[in-house]
């Protein structure tokens, strides 16, 4: 988890309500965004590569993060544990990429356009940058509260925004086929985005849903 104060509201990752199994937490002090998604501070890997073995240690079976912008460090936390990393929801482009006709492309949400690079997506296997995205680094709301350290969380206003960045994204790309949500602040969003442009999304939670499930297989039957 980044290093944050504000809310962690139901659908965010860092509500244990969020998910119907249990989850377990560790804060990496001085992790802020600012640090993680401005900065890609690479001085961060060691205290996030302490924080998955502690993790590892006290028996967790699979490993994620609160923020998409990690899969910079996917490799080098992967290899650090035993068990299996999902560190951004970055890692489900080639999932969507294959799952829709092949004139379609998908698009990505993300909570700054300009700090996302392709080393990112290199981090989560993707070779080839994705060129329909949008950001929400000049949003009242959003921006202030999970990039800028606002306390408080006006939910209408953040769902206005997330809604308007996908209609924007539509608009700008009318040939995306699904959407990715790169902040694991933004899946309290996304059944609004999924009614109101008719598109599957994918994002951090689906993730974590995903790695519930292959880590810990669930009998049918018995």
């Amino acid at each position: 988890m980044l290093d944050t104060v504000f809310p962690r509201i139901p659908g965010d990752v860092g509500n244990p309500h969020t998910f119907p199994f249990p989850v377990r937490y560790h804060v990496v002090k001085g992790a802020s965004p600012q640090r993680v998604v401005k900065s890609a501070d690479t001085g961060l890997l060691a205290p996030f590569i302490q924080a998955a073995t502690d993790l590892e240690r006290q028996g967790v079976r699979a490993i994620a993060t609160s923020c998409g912008f990690l899969a910079l460090f996917q490799g080098r936390l992967a290899d650090a544990v035993r068990v299996p990393v999902f560190s951004s929801a970055l890692l489900q482009i080639h999932l969507a990429r294959t799952v829709m006709r092949s004139d379609q492309t998908v698009g990505i949400i993300t909570a700054d356009r300009g700090s996302l690079t392709a080393a990112h997506f290199r981090g989560g296997g993707v070779t080839d940058m994705p060129d329909a995205i949008v950001g929400m680094e000049s949003t009242a709301e959003f921006a202030s509260v999970f990039l800028g350290g606002k306390r408080s969380l006006d939910r209408e206003t953040c769902r206005r925004e997330m809604l308007d960045a996908s209609a924007t994204l539509l608009r700008i790309h009318p040939r995306v086929g699904s959407i990715i949500l790169e902040c694991t602040n933004m899946p309290p969003y996304a059944l609004d985005i999924r009614h109101a442009t008719g598109l599957p999304v994918f994002d951090a939670v689906s993730l974590i849903r995903l790695a519930y499930r292959t880590a810990v297989h669930s009998p049918f039957g018995r």
